[in-house]
């Protein structure tokens, strides 16, 4: 098997932060350990440090580098940052001894040329914090990347579960819908064919429009509007002038858009819960009222057994908050039930 890379293991190309960071490195070190020398005015031998300050950092970060690799690799999980810098504290000791001993023998003509040589308890302490601060700056990327990691695929498994809640809604709103339909067809066929034909007309539409806006998370107003008067038309067929339809006002909102077929819904949800007779005409208003699209009915509640399950309300308010983070405002008063729907302004085309 092949082994992993630095960047497979780390998260991140640590390239460029080498090529910055060890130059930059060398020259703070080279200051802290040889000032007396700058301090003398000795430059020859302050300028030849600062290579030899380069050589010595170089191998200080790529042994730290290498250790926290080897590390990371065989204690990858956050929790394990305990095991990762018992670890890298043991390579940085032998890495010191290792180091030091080759180069100084490297370097032991120059240093011996001059008498401005570094304390060993500063020199390892600047070494130890150097080596900590490298240390530091690859956890805490390491960590950030990994954070930004989670916290996408965490986004993304929202987007799927909520893409996932969406079509379980949508895929509520089509077989009420075609039953009614059918049913009325049914009565139609014998006694007009005529009409029967115009209805199946109205019925393809409605129907195509049901199945094109599925993948739809905002229509605009105005196509949910001319979905909504051949969708009146069916309705018109099964009660007649027992269901009375006002639109108003909403000529004006051409940018306006909704959630695809929720009018569908509330009209489904007002038709089931109330009486429909010529005593008792169900009246319904549609208009635009401080940014919402107001959806009205007269209360005139069925005397159902069972109680409702709000399954046809809820799925409109969950789509909303899925599709566009609205609420949608319910208001029920002994007269009439009352839906507001957010719009959403559309730019101008």
């Amino acid at each position: 098997m092949t082994k992993k890379c630095f960047r497979d293991v780390a998260g991140f190309d640590d390239r460029l932060l080498m090529a910055i960071g060890i130059p930059l490195a060398s020259v703070v070190i080279s200051l802290l350990l040889f000032s007396d020398a700058l301090e003398a005015g000795d430059w020859p031998y302050f300028l030849a440090c600062i290579p030899m300050s380069l050589v010595y950092t170089g191998c200080f970060w790529l042994g730290m580098r290498w250790s926290y690799y080897e590390t990371k690799l065989r204690f990858p999980a956050f929790g394990d940052i305990r095991k990762r810098l018992f670890w890298m504290i043991l390579a940085f000791l032998v890495l010191f001894f290792v180091i030091n001993k080759t180069l100084d023998s490297l370097f032991e003509v120059l240093k011996n040329a001059h008498n401005h040589k570094p304390d060993p308890i500063v020199e390892f302490l600047i070494s130890l914090v150097v080596s900590a601060l490298v240390i530091a700056i690859y956890e805490a990327l390491s960590f950030y990347i990994q954070l930004e990691r989670t916290v996408a695929e965490k986004v993304e498994l929202q987007r799927q579960n909520i893409e996932s809640q969406l079509e379980g809604l949508r895929n509520q709103v089509n077989p009420h819908f075609l039953f009614n339909s059918l049913n009325t067809l049914i009565y139609l066929i014998p006694e007009d064919a005529d009409k029967a034909v115009h209805f199946v007309q109205q019925l393809s539409k409605v129907y195509r429009y049901v199945l094109e806006s599925r993948d739809t998370k905002m229509i605009p107003l105005r196509e949910e509007l001319e979905f909504l008067h051949s969708y009146i038309f069916l309705l018109h067929e099964r009660f007649g002038d027992n269901l009375r339809v006002d639109i108003r006002g909403l000529d004006q909102r051409q940018n306006a858009a909704i959630v695809p077929l929720t009018l569908q819904l509330l009209f489904e949800n007002a038709i089931k819960h109330n009486i429909i007779s010529t005593e008792k005409p169900l009246q319904v208003d549609v208009f635009a009222e401080n940014g919402h699209l107001v959806v009205r009915n007269n209360l005139q509640r069925k005397n159902q057994v069972m109680d409702s399950t709000g399954i046809g309300l809820q799925n409109i308010k969950d789509r909303y908050r899925l599709i566009a983070n609205r609420e949608v405002e319910v208001i029920a008063s002994q007269q009439y039930f009352t839906v507001a729907l957010p719009m959403v302004e559309l730019p101008n085309q």
